[in-house]
């Protein structure tokens, strides 16, 4: 038999070039393969810049509470009532720091993000006293990819659970026994405060899922503490004397200074809202800035026209009446919207406290439920219409377009749970408190000051 050598040489190197080009081929397939496959998610990463920025923020909402909401309240009430309003403001920010840490964050924000079922109205006990929560472990921002120290999204938020309670103070001061406002913050906090934080803010919440717009907590703190010192005043009652002797505040200066550190402290609340810092920071704090001036002039020149004088207390007290309703649409509403937006809430807030309470005869003492409780709806279902595109916002787009009409339904929806949410939640926990501890001082206490009946020091010697 004869062999062919040609041909066997021919078969032997295509056989090489065969076997030299499979790792070339193995490579190609591996890339194709890749390329078809969905794209992993990426790690979080963490910017030094944005945690810095975050924990000036939780610092300044600090600053807004101690002693920016403290002196405000204070100066509003007599002076023998200054010190008891400062305490409960004090005493109520520590008791919620501490029951946030405790099992707060984990009802507000732990739990699954599906929203099945009683995940979307309130989390779980699986971070109880942090647990699991480490200096290294991230949370997501609002940016793919962006993240920052979970521990710093934990104390960020707790300054928020902690001056919801304190802003209801305002509406039962210089008359609420000490004890039963501990122990009515308390149980607010647990059964209001942390439920509407998580159907609004937590992934998977029934509120989040819908497409609720609440940038820094127009629902979640405002209406929320609106509503619930609204109810407290009213089943409180009046103070001794009330709408039959003069209760002028007795120090606007504290007042003002006050109101000063709650502007400044608020760009902590609402820039520093959107976790990260960034252009759209930069946007919510310009907002912040025109929307306050906007309100406290509307409500000044407001006053002189229906009063004949523009108060201190009057622009102070629109100031607040702007921060309150900018804070859903902050990080929404356009530079125009915006300065809008505050003028419209220093309005109906302005009318909300000379003529729809004394209507009603509550004695709501600082105006908590016509600043807070009717500025934050007004914010609510404003962010609907300023947050559109077409008039300058910056709203969420759904299928490309953005409909005012349904984001309105959206918000208006938020609203009226946030209402009823806090006002059932309210009535039942003053009840409690009233059978364990009773809920007024004494008409002698009251008549001496809470701050000689219920602390033995007096502000002002």
């Amino acid at each position: 038999m004869t062999v062919n050598k040609t041909s066997t040489f021919l078969g032997t190197a295509a056989l090489a070039s065969l076997l030299a080009a499979l790792p070339a081929l193995a490579q190609a397939t591996a890339a194709a393969t890749a390329a078809a496959a969905p794209a992993a998610t990426p790690a979080l990463t963490v910017n030094k810049g944005d945690t810095a920025w975050m924990l000036v923020s939780t610092i300044l909402v600090i600053l807004m509470t101690i002693p920016g909401l403290a002196l405000f309240y204070g100066g509003l009430v007599r002076s023998k009532n200054m010190l008891s309003v400062l305490m409960q403001v004090f005493a109520g920010f520590c008791m919620i720091a501490l029951l946030w840490v405790a099992y707060g964050y984990s009802l507000a924000f732990g739990g699954p993000t599906d929203g099945s079922g009683i995940s979307a109205f309130i989390g779980d006990f699986s971070k109880l006293f942090l647990n699991g929560v480490t200096p290294d472990s991230i949370s997501a921002t609002f940016s793919k990819g962006v993240g920052i120290p979970e521990l710093t999204f934990v104390i960020f938020q707790l300054t928020f659970g902690a001056i919801t309670p304190a802003l209801i103070i305002g509406a039962v001061a210089e008359r609420m026994k000490f004890g039963a406002v501990m122990l009515f913050l308390a149980i607010w906090f647990t059964f209001s405060y942390l439920p509407i934080a998580h159907m609004v803010w937590a992934s998977g919440g029934f509120l989040f899922s819908k497409g609720a717009l609440d940038f820094a907590g127009g629902t979640v703190v405002h209406i929320n503490a609106g509503v619930a010192g609204l109810v407290a005043a009213i089943v409180l009652g009046p103070r001794v004397g009330f709408l039959k002797e003069p209760m002028a505040p007795h120090n606007l200066t504290f007042t003002m200074i006050g109101a000063c550190l709650l502007w400044v402290g608020w760009f902590g609340f609402n820039a520093g809202s959107n976790l990260e810092a960034n252009g759209l920071t930069a946007q919510a704090l310009l907002n912040t800035i025109t929307a306050t001036a906007a309100a406290a002039l509307a409500w000044a020149t407001a006053e002189k026209f229906i009063r004949g004088h523009a108060s201190a207390l009057g622009a102070a007290s629109g100031a607040v009446a702007g921060l309150v309703a900018i804070t859903p649409a902050a990080g929404y509403a356009g530079n125009l919207g915006a300065i809008v937006l505050g003028a419209v809430a220093g309005l109906v807030c302005l009318w909300a406290v000379v003529t729809l309470k004394p209507r009603f005869k509550y004695d709501d003492s600082l105006d908590v439920f016509g600043v807070h409780g009717i500025g934050g709806m007004v914010g609510a279902l404003g962010t609907a219409i300023v947050a559109a595109p077409s008039l300058g916002g910056f709203g969420p787009l759904t299928d490309g377009a953005y409909s005012i009409g349904s984001h309105f339904v959206t918000q208006l929806t938020a609203v009226v749970i946030a209402v009823v949410w806090s006002a059932v939640v309210a009535f039942v926990a003053l009840m409690i408190v009233k059978a364990v501890m009773g809920l007024r001082v004494t008409e002698s206490a009251e008549n001496d000051g809470l701050d000689l009946s219920t602390h033995g020091e007096r502000a002002y010697n």
